[in-house]
């Protein structure tokens, strides 16, 4: 019997997204979506490879078939079949040649196409880090906007167009890296929420002993006692011999008695200790607080009479020629600090032309350390971030041309127009755009003084969350595609406005692309002229 030649068509194109191996996934959706495409390639090559594998084993098949019905003929009458002189020499030829090529086509190994290219692309997959990353963003958006873990795990988000939900195994995998993080209340939520998924009956391969040893453990750090021996006796109930438990089980019942014997009031010191404790809570959650509502919308509201100061405008940038005969729009968005918002600003063309130039480039967005002066990355900003220049493209000029007209301040000393693609649950926490007093060197190699002012484009719509909040006076500005808000940093005393202090919320759903320029003092002399009061 000859055997058809089979050809491993495995074909993976070594679709390499980028010249080198990039690193914080999570922290950009926009360098994300190269990855869905990698994994469409794979499953593709997978598929080939199945196929490759399910055509090897259907000749199997039909070599096996044959030979069944042959042999059975054979073994009824082994001299009558033998008797026939092509039978017998068909019996030498498929014993010394044609099993022979059997064996070589069970041993031929069809994955190696699959598995080479595979090897290739994993060079360019998020790595621990990223992992780690995207978990820690499900648990700040879960905190930010109050959500629990049911909501999350069931994927019933606000905006969402593709729902997704995670298994028992996702909501354990959380919990454990809550767990190393030594967060405790996160672990405990998704420990838990991972064991209602398997009481209801989900089929998955998290093992409760594992979850419940976890679990336990971080209620127990938590102080919750008692709740920590019922949960080590549901364990033990699934695993008597469990080292650790029983263990922990000895400890905790001692710890039990110990605590019925200790007197029930705290020691003097002890009471210090806890003001003390409620003395830094209360310091530190007011701007947390506030910056959270705001992110939520619960914001503080303006008083009718305020509110009747704030105007929308057609604006020709102070009599500008190039906005006399077409004006542009504008609408106030909060009073002091006086925070505006131009509508129709830049065109989606505009906004496609600037995000092409800055995704090949973007990296870690970086602030400013206070201590060494120097840029490095920071937990609290969850982005990738470009530097366009104005020579660069015509676009990009043209951009600074408008900011210029329509702020009237020079932009020839402002920074580079920066880009900023928002990752998994992407925010930058309450912060100043401009250099504090205890900060003398923030700007100094630039040699242009301070931020003056802030522009700020929105390049697309985000389906929930997202707002630039400003958490000193209760503002709340919710990105709009084509848009931009624009504040002075500064009095015109120069002095800084600690009022502008903002912060850009975490993405809830969506993909958030912003712009911004930051212009500096230098070049602004006799177009905002100082004023002798500071606060002016």
């Amino acid at each position: 019997m000859a055997f058809n030649k089979i050809w491993c068509t495995v074909a993976l194109g070594l679709l390499l997204p980028f010249s080198c191996a990039h690193t914080d996934f999570f922290t950009s959706i926009g360098h994300m979506t190269d990855l869905i495409h990698t994994e469409k390639d794979l499953v593709v090559s997978l598929k080939d490879y199945i196929k490759a594998e399910e055509s090897k084993l259907e000749q199997i098949k039909k070599w096996a078939e044959k030979l069944d019905q042959l042999t059975d003929a054979a073994t009824k009458d082994p001299e009558g079949f033998l008797g026939h002189p092509v039978n017998a020499f068909k019996l030498m030829k498929r014993l010394n040649t044609e099993w022979g090529e059997l064996e070589n086509l069970v041993l031929k190994d069809m994955s190696d196409g699959f598995i080479s290219n595979m090897t290739i692309q994993r060079q360019f997959f998020p790595n621990d880090e990223d992992q780690t990353g995207a978990a820690k963003a499900l648990l700040r958006l879960q905190d930010t906007y109050n959500l629990d873990t049911d909501t999350l795990s069931r994927g019933n988000l606000p905006g969402v167009k593709h729902k997704s939900f995670l298994t028992a195994e996702d909501c354990f995998e959380l919990g454990k890296i809550a767990y190393t993080e030594a967060d405790y209340y996160h672990t405990e939520l998704w420990m838990e929420q991972a064991l209602k998924q398997l009481d209801e009956g989900e089929v998955s391969s998290a093992d409760k002993v594992y979850i419940l040893d976890y679990l336990s453990y971080a209620v127990y750090q938590q102080g919750d006692l008692a709740k920590a021996m019922a949960l080590t006796r549901r364990l033990l109930e699934l695993d008597p011999e469990h080292q650790r438990a029983n263990g922990n089980m000895k400890y905790f019942e001692y710890i039990m008695a110990k605590e019925k014997e200790a007197n029930k009031s705290s020691t003097d010191s002890e009471d210090q200790a806890e003001k003390e404790t409620e003395v830094k809570k209360k310091d530190y959650l007011p701007e947390r607080r506030k910056y959270e509502m705001l992110c939520r919308g619960e914001g503080l509201k303006m008083t009718p009479r305020r509110q009747k100061r704030l105007f929308c405008r057609y604006y020709d940038g102070n009599r500008n020629p190039r906005y006399i005969l077409g004006p542009v729009k504008q609408e106030d968005e909060w009073d002091k600090p006086r925070i505006v918002r131009f509508l129709d600003i830049i065109s989606d063309e505009e906004i496609e032309t600037v995000k092409e130039l800055a995704k090949p480039r973007l990296s870690r967005a970086t602030v400013h350390d206070p201590e060494t002066g120097k840029l490095t990355t920071a937990h609290y900003r969850v982005s990738k971030s470009a530097w366009l220049s104005g020579y660069e493209s015509p676009v990009v000029s043209r951009i600074n041309t408008r900011i210029q007209d329509l702020t009237g301040l020079d932009v020839s000393t402002a920074e580079e127009l920066q880009v900023a693609n928002y990752g998994v649950g992407g925010q930058y926490e309450p912060h100043f755009d401009f250099g504090r007093k205890d900060e003398p060197d923030a700007f100094k190699e630039l040699g242009t003084g301070n931020r003056i002012a802030t522009w700020l484009f929105y390049m697309s719509d985000v389906s929930a969350g997202g707002a630039t909040v400003f958490p000193e006076v209760g503002a709340s500005v919710w990105p709009r595609k084509g848009t931009a808000v624009f504040w002075y940093n500064l009095f015109p005393s120069g002095e800084g406005d600690y009022s502008t202090r903002h912060a850009a919320c975490p993405v809830l759903v969506g993909n958030k692309w912003v712009s911004n320029k930051w212009l500096h003092e230098r070049g602004q002399e006799f177009r905002r002229p100082c004023t002798l009061s500071e606060l002016e």
